[in-house]
């Protein structure tokens, strides 16, 4: 059974059971504050335990020492760097998200973030997606498999010395953007028919991200974020592929941005090879680098608007359209971290946390890192397969009996995508034909509210049947 269709107890004991805390009753309390956090995840710790033997008992818990953020993840993480050795293709997400605990004063050992502007700490996440299948135009199914790592940090009081802004002090002193491909899979040789495509946006455009892929025999697609130069050509990579002829065209769904609603675009797409020159180093030049690149320029975007072009650093061939735009297929998933972000943040309400020390907040958002990779995996689940018919064991009969006597039955039976629409509209999903599909919060309130029902039904019989979450 897939992990998200586990009753919240179960799925705790997967996802921290196991958990070394040097005791095993704080592990034992590890798996109620998760069960509980999973319960009600877009709530505080108060929120989740009304009870104030079980809320300090949750507070004491996350500040013992022994209770880190690593060891809290370390299960989930070898879960699922294990899984993404395996047969299949796995794209490797990165990015960075800040947790500005502002509104927190007394909260200590936390360190400036948003420009100074306020206190925290930030979260470089890597999340694994499998690739379940391709769509017509190379855009990938996926499923969220897990994070593959997480890596946690508050920023020094002090502002950096003079010497150390310089190129030269930069590139000596221990800098933020050395944390990027450093949660790739291991250097052994993947599976037979495995494949590992490490996704980022223009932060990782940086020349050693291209040799850690390498060592790690993983392919890339790197947003370009500055003008590299090329070896033997006098002209840097930007230039190159706005020159090269046009190969095709693409539809891209545009999420919604400040100011501008979601759209449709239609895409130009121009790719070439190209050979970048290594760019300085104190101890010397790297060996260039062979890479292809892909142009994507919007074609006649709305009047007023500035064209979207994404230029995009890969090791995929890219020698007919059908690659071209699959290369592109693969960037667009990189919004899903943004979404795991967001159900961090916004769906378990991580920045409200009253947490006193930077450590146990730390603790506290390895628990609900797990919880908001639950929120979207809810969101993926009926997209990877939607035709596919739901079997007995994934979902008891009675909460389908439920579920069709609140929003009716599908004449043509139970699918992945109906059953899963159907819980979107208990939240609040009115499901009209221009809706698209439901997100992650719709989904998730109406599977709360899917699960209350079935208390209420299994109550006055005096027993529990299998749930559904």
């Amino acid at each position: 059974m897939h992990s998200l269709l586990l009753a919240p107890t179960a799925w705790a004991q997967l996802e921290v059971g196991s958990a070394q805390l040097g005791d095993v009753r704080r592990t034992k309390r590890l798996v109620q504050v998760t069960t509980a956090l999973a319960q009600n995840p877009h709530g505080t710790l108060p929120a989740s335990f009304p009870d104030w033997k079980n809320l300090k008992a949750a507070y004491r818990l996350l500040e013992q020492d022994a209770v880190t953020h690593e060891r809290i993840l370390a299960p989930h993480v070898e879960r699922t760097r294990r899984a993404a050795q395996g047969p299949g293709t796995f794209l490797w997400i990165e990015d960075t998200t800040t947790l500005d605990f502002s509104g927190h004063p007394a909260a200590q050992d936390l360190g400036p973030v948003a420009k100074g502007h306020g206190r925290g700490f930030l979260a470089h996440n890597a999340l694994v997606l499998r690739v379940e299948d391709w769509d017509r135009d190379g855009v990938p199914r996926v499923q969220v498999q897990g994070l593959a790592g997480q890596q946690c940090w508050t920023r020094p009081e002090e502002p950096l010395k003079k010497k150390d802004k310089s190129k030269e002090g930069r590139l000596q002193r221990q800098r933020e953007s050395r944390r990027w491909a450093q949660f790739g899979p291991p250097t052994d040789p993947p599976a037979p028919h495995g494949q590992g495509i490490y996704v980022a946006d223009r932060e990782s455009d940086i020349y050693e991200v291209f040799e850690r892929c390498t060592q790690r025999a993983m392919d890339f697609v790197i947003r370009a974020c500055r003008p590299r130069a090329l070896a033997g050509e006098d002209q840097s990579v930007l230039a190159a592929v706005a020159r090269a002829r046009v190969r095709g065209h693409l539809h891209v769904a545009l999420r919604a941005r400040p100011g501008q609603p979601a759209r449709t675009a239609r895409m130009a797409l121009r790719a070439r090879t190209v050979t970048l020159r290594g760019p300085w180093r104190p101890e010397g030049r790297p060996a260039p680098r062979t890479v292809q690149v892909v142009e994507v320029r919007e074609v006649r975007p709305p009047a007023g608007v500035v064209p979207v072009v994404w230029v995009l650093l890969t090791s995929l061939r890219c020698r007919t359209t059908a690659q071209i735009k699959r290369v592109v297929g693969l960037y667009t998933q990189r919004w899903l971290i943004e979404e795991f972000h967001k159900a961090l943040k916004s769906g378990t309400q991580m920045e409200a946390s009253q947490l006193e020390t930077a450590r146990g907040l730390q603790a506290l958002c390895a628990v609900l890192s797990l919880v908001a990779l639950r929120l979207v995996q809810s969101k993926l689940y009926a997209r990877a397969c939607p035709d596919a018919p739901v079997p007995a064991s994934q979902w008891p009969r009675p909460a389908l009996r439920l579920l069709a006597a609140k929003v009716g039955r599908p004449a043509a039976g139970w699918t992945q995508r109906t059953v899963w629409r159907g819980i979107a509209r208990l939240g609040g999903f009115i499901g009209r034909r221009g809706d698209g599909e439901p997100g992650w919060l719709t989904i998730w309130r109406g599977w709360r509210r899917l699960m209350i029902m079935m208390e209420g039904v299994e109550l006055p019989h005096g027993k529990r049947t299998k749930k559904c979450g």
